[in-house]
């Protein structure tokens, strides 16, 4: 050990952690310190794989046949309820300052609750992903099969965690909604909102820069490209507009193309319009239209650099 790293080791390192101590005191609005635990990021993604499971039996364990699906179907679902008791507690004591049993039992109770609703509304989750599956297969030519779609689109696979996610949001469980959509974000590079809602039969076709706001309304059979923002304006007072209508409404069997950027709560399009790349809408269009960039012509340059 050179003289120089014993310095470090005894002199620097210690005045490192006194700073980083003092700076936890100092700014503890961004610690979680001697309170309830947090859900477990790790028991989310297990939670959610053992979710995809049951929506696509066979997708992820492969060894299963019809004189097996009893077993694996109850094994899966007796799995699930206990981890998905034990943290949506922890979410729902999330921001309780005391520790009293009583607080802690009710969240329990509260969570074993909301885990048994959970998992019986899967049954309607499996029939809407199936609607994404075929409107996925129907609208994309280079698409073989639907287990294709299935195996790996990224879109399809961010719809369906955001439709898990979404049932857990209605049922008033917070924060474990939002990372799990976060997660799929992460996957797949499409950001939706576990709040906005979401008709049947939806695809985003490629996917990666997608975003959907909270507030967002989107209605059957409606097809975007990667790129398309559904957003909110920007106000300096955001929170203000907590709860509020910020994001578009977009009708049934509209088609949105690459890069359109559509904002505002009042701004709907209407049903079976098209928007083109690159648009930027800022308020409502009526059912059947289409909206396009207005540009010039493209220029052809030939290879001499000439103008053609």
């Amino acid at each position: 050990m050179t003289p120089l790293y014993e310095c470090r080791l005894k002199c620097e390192l210690p005045q490192i952690v006194e700073a980083l101590v003092r700076s936890v005191h100092d700014t503890p609005k961004i610690d979680h310190i001697d309170t309830h635990d947090l859900p477990s990021r790790r028991a989310i993604v297990e939670i959610l794989t053992d979710l995809y499971s049951l929506l696509f039996p066979g997708f992820i364990r492969q060894d299963l046949c019809h004189a097996n699906l009893d077993y694996f179907v109850g094994d899966r679902v007796d799995r699930l309820f206990v981890r998905l008791r034990d943290e949506i507690a922890k979410a729902l004591l999330h921001g309780n300052e005391g520790r009293e049993e009583i607080a802690i039992k009710e969240a329990k109770d509260r969570a074993e609750q909301i885990a048994v609703e959970f998992l019986k509304r899967l049954p309607e989750v499996r029939h809407l992903c199936e609607t994404d599956v075929e409107a996925a297969f129907a609208g994309d030519p280079a698409a073989k099969s639907l287990a294709e779609v299935v195996f790996s689109y990224p879109g399809f696979h961010a719809i369906a965690t955001y439709r898990l996610a979404h049932e857990l949001l209605l049922l008033g469980v917070p924060l474990i909604p939002r990372f799990m959509t976060e997660h799929a974000h992460k996957e797949t590079g499409i950001d939706i909102h576990p709040g906005a809602t979401i008709g049947e039969g939806f695809f985003i076709d490629h996917g990666t820069g997608v975003v959907i706001g909270e507030t967002t309304t989107i209605g059957k059979r409606v097809q975007m490209y990667h790129g398309v923002t559904l957003g909110a304006f920007s106000p300096r007072k955001g929170q203000a507009l907590r709860g509020k209508k910020r994001h578009p409404t977009i009708e049934d069997e509209v088609t949105i193309y690459p890069n359109a950027t559509i904002l505002g709560g009042e701004t709907v399009v209407g049903r079976g319009s098209v928007v083109g790349g690159n648009v930027w809408l800022t308020h409502s269009v009526p059912p059947g239209s289409r909206v396009a960039v207005e540009s010039p012509a493209p220029k052809i340059i030939s290879s001499d650099d000439s103008q053609v």
